[in-house]
């Protein structure tokens, strides 16, 4: 596997994404042939994560690819450092999630995001959750934080949810 140009590797698997979906294609399991979808799993992904990013960017036009790729490179940071290349077995359940109207510190939407982040980096989403999704995307618009560095954020503050809670408090001041 080429790690050097795995950002073209990537480019090239979202822009194949984005052409199959602008046709019609819905069926995420043949999207990718085994050599994408070994380069997939070298760096973290899922086909399915691909897919809601390219479902996304094609009917919103966001999220674009620079924040897809932005995004991917934090999962694979995490993949690699902390998890040593090796999958997580575990998916996060969708019931667990706090609702959506949920709030801490008066922000809506913080309680459930934080899993959410914390289920992107470990490789630990269910296929009908989506990490950057139009409700990640208010939360993050409103607040001003790029979806990539809150998946920084949250990698760096991994078990303390208050520093989390903090920095989001002290950004949605600014």
């Amino acid at each position: 596997m080429d790690m050097y140009n795995y950002a073209k590797q990537l480019h090239s698997i979202w822009t194949h994404a984005v052409e199959l979906y602008q046709d019609g294609n819905r069926d995420v399991p043949a999207y990718f042939n085994d050599a994408q979808m070994q380069f997939l799993q070298s760096i973290g992904h899922t086909a399915r994560e691909v897919y809601d990013f390219a479902e996304d960017f094609v009917n919103s036009g966001e999220p674009d690819f620079t924040t897809f790729a932005l995004c991917a490179e934090a999962r694979r940071n995490y993949f690699m450092l902390k998890q040593g290349g090796q999958p997580s077995e575990k998916s996060i359940d969708m019931a667990s999630l706090p609702a959506k109207s949920a709030a801490v510190r008066g922000i809506e939407w913080l309680p459930r995001i934080v899993p959410k982040a914390l289920a992107k980096l470990r490789g630990e989403m269910p296929d009908e959750l989506m990490y950057g999704c139009g409700g990640d995307r208010r939360f993050f618009k409103t607040h001003g934080i790029h979806p990539a560095e809150f998946l920084a954020v949250v990698a760096h503050f991994e078990h303390d949810v208050e520093g989390i809670y903090d920095w989001v408090q002290k950004r949605a001041k600014v």
